[in-house]
């Protein structure tokens, strides 16, 4: 069953949309309290996990970092800088059959899995290039 539609989750959603960053649930909240202070933390909260428990957005899990909320709700994987913070969507194809093949193996129940790539983005690597170039004082 769905929730209905209130102006509230319009509000949050379209902010979400337009946040195509990843962002954390305060990062949400921020940017609809800048243009409707009225709309609290906890609706801001709660209304991202509805949306994200029917399927309409994406929830990411980010190990060792907080929960990011993702505007495209299929299937795909994610990338962390592990020095910055940013996440950005990896297009590739899921693996297929994994999931069976995990519980096969262990013998739970599998009901998904979450596969997240670390590294460096490009940002921060041009930073630590420019930063190596310059000579030493």
């Amino acid at each position: 069953m769905t929730s209905r539609n209130t102006v509230q989750r319009s509000i949050i959603e379209g902010e979400l949309r337009q946040l195509t960053n990843h962002p954390t649930a305060d990062e949400v909240y921020e940017a609809v309290h800048a243009e409707h202070p009225t709309i609290s933390k906890a609706t801001v909260y709660r209304t991202l996990s509805r949306l994200s428990d029917e399927g309409i957005i994406g929830h990411v899990r980010i190990n060792n970092g907080a929960d990011r909320f993702d505007h495209q709700s299929f299937l795909h994987y994610h990338v962390r800088c592990v020095r910055c913070g940013k996440v950005d969507d990896v297009m590739i194809p899921v693996l297929g059959g994994i999931d069976e093949a995990a519980a096969r193996i262990s013998g739970y129940e599998v009901s998904g899995h979450t596969l997240q790539f670390d590294g460096i983005c490009p940002a921060c690597q041009a930073s630590e290039a420019s930063t190596a170039e310059r000579p030493c004082a």
